[in-house]
């Protein structure tokens, strides 16, 4: 039983100490342009960031990026009665052309710099 208890309160522990180690959105949008400009980072025709490199926070930049994009594609799919994908794709293109010179962009699923 005092094994029990002791492993309870262990998982009960990390499971509190979880959210702190994720990154929160506002200092993932601090690090974004650095971790691009790095190369960790590219855009994807799909909307969403993917790591190049997985190095330093590039994943949970990557993470913290996606899960506010996945909402907010969410929020205007509804709002225009239209599919998630389409928004995604139309962000997605958008991202892409707006990248700059020497950054990284998904095309026909291969890495290239701009």
């Amino acid at each position: 039983m005092k094994r029990l208890m002791q492993l309870g309160a262990f998982l009960l522990a990390i499971g509190m100490a979880l959210p702190a180690l994720a990154m929160g959105l506002e200092e993932a949008k601090q690090k974004l342009e650095t971790v691009k400009q790095q190369g960790l980072v590219g855009e994807t025709p799909t909307g969403y960031l993917e790591v190049v490199r997985a190095e330093g926070d590039a994943p949970a930049v990557v993470q913290a990026i996606n899960n506010a994009r996945r909402d907010e594609y969410a929020r205007i799919a509804e709002r225009h009665d239209i599919p998630v994908t389409q928004v995604e794709t139309v962000a997605g293109k958008k991202a892409i052309e707006k990248t700059p010179a020497g950054q990284f962009v998904q095309v026909n699923g291969q890495w290239v710099k701009k």
